[in-house]
């Protein structure tokens, strides 16, 4: 994929990637084509699509211009060659490890990994003949390479985990994998491509549950993958079609909507929840603060050199005392964070979430769960009372 606005700041890129007017009528924003048959004029014209089916108009479960309009956006948002749309965040993990992986194979996984990734994992991969072990999210490259075993064709990387929040070192967790002849493939949601470029740092495939911050309203479900490698893209591509995942030209087109947005909101999102985190940790009810921009989240530093900015996500742990009692009084009780799983909108959200039922390699250190924090696109001082009283109510 090429784009005309390549010297162009990467936020005008984010407003004018993806965009054809001239192609549609002078209309400023790619029409959504609801597709499934597509028709050719002759035979060569159908023999021709057939043959680069991957790249064009040909059927609609390959895509649409709709579909190819978003997946040309999201490849410049993370300086990608080439992007596959998926309709979730979890069909773009099933993809990426489909593809890659085979019967025989070892795969390595961070154990700050997405819950349903791990579950992925121990379910339908093993079924399939895959094994999968887990690593610490904070391991030295040596750590990581006594983990590696010689059938080792995957590493999955998440950085930060979505739920504890450890920044890992992606270039030195790259050098190992490519030294094995394994392939690093990361989870990139947190930064939503806009804050870490993967290709940067060694990635092969960046994934995104684009369900999160580059739909940005909570009103549909998208995934991605985005590579260099055109071979690497063919496997992955293939392996959409051949799964079945077919994304709804509708969803494609409210990531668009997203992207035009994702800079500003990015910006309020990051301010928000630093406010809020750097008030939190002087709370006197609250024992850490896991936001990768404070010095006591795990791998501070290296955010501080590999990433350009943070997003709105972020967990507190609270002082040991409360009880689950306590904590469903603080926490029924908000006005402005709601409970739900998801993150990315525009909304506030809150979840309790206890990492010391899913690890594996690592002890969680603290009694309490997670309280994980999406600060939303609400006023901030709005948002420090809503979670000052509900730290009020914990206490009484």
């Amino acid at each position: 994929m090429t784009n005309k606005q390549k010297g162009k700041h990467f936020d005008t890129r984010l407003t004018t990637s993806g965009r054809d007017p001239e192609a549609n009528f002078g209309i400023v924003n790619p029409p959504v084509y609801h597709a499934s048959t597509v028709t050719f004029p002759s035979i060569a014209a159908l023999l021709k699509a057939d043959g680069n089916k991957l790249d064009q108009v040909y059927y609609g479960r390959y895509g649409t211009p709709t579909t190819f309009s978003f997946e040309h956006a999201v490849a410049d948002l993370e300086d990608a060659s080439h992007c596959v749309a998926v309709p979730s965040g979890m069909a773009a993990i099933a993809v990426a490890l489909s593809a890659c992986l085979k019967s025989g194979d070892h795969l390595l996984v961070t154990d700050s990994a997405y819950f349903p990734t791990i579950k992925f994992c121990n379910g339908f991969l093993k079924k399939f003949g895959v094994e999968t072990s887990y690593f610490p999210p904070m391991s030295s490259a040596a750590e990581l390479k006594s983990l590696m075993r010689e059938n080792t064709r995957v590493v999955f990387a998440e950085s930060p985990g979505s739920i504890t929040f450890e920044v890992q070192d992606i270039p030195a967790i790259a050098a190992v994998a490519h030294d094995q002849g394994a392939l690093l493939v990361m989870d990139n949601t947190w930064s939503a491509g806009y804050h870490f470029k993967p290709f940067e740092h060694g990635v092969d495939i960046s994934l995104q549950a684009a369900t999160k911050y580059i739909v940005g309203h909570s009103d549909a479900m998208l995934g991605t993958l985005t590579c260099t490698d055109r071979a690497l893209f063919e496997n992955l591509k293939l392996t959409q079609v051949g799964m079945g995942y077919a994304t709804a030209p509708d969803d494609c087109y409210l990531g668009l909507r997203g992207l035009r947005s994702l800079a500003p909101r990015m910006a309020r999102h990051q301010s928000t929840a630093l406010a809020l985190a750097e008030w939190l940790a002087r709370h006197p009810a609250v024992e850490t603060v896991l936001h990768p921009g404070l010095p006591s989240c795990p791998g501070h530093a290296i955010w501080k050199r590999d990433f350009s900015g943070a997003s709105g996500l972020f967990g507190i742990v609270l002082k040991d005392g409360p009880s689950a009692t306590d904590r469903a009084r603080m926490l029924d009780g908000m006005e402005l964070f709601a409970m739900g799983y998801s993150w990315g909108g525009f909304e506030s959200l809150i979840i309790p979430s206890d990492p010391a039922t899913m690890r594996t390699t690592t002890r969680w250190p603290y009694r309490q769960p997670v309280l994980r924090i999406h600060a939303g696109l609400e006023d901030p001082d709005d948002l420090r009372a809503d979670l000052e009283a509900g730290l009020k109510r914990l206490l009484t």
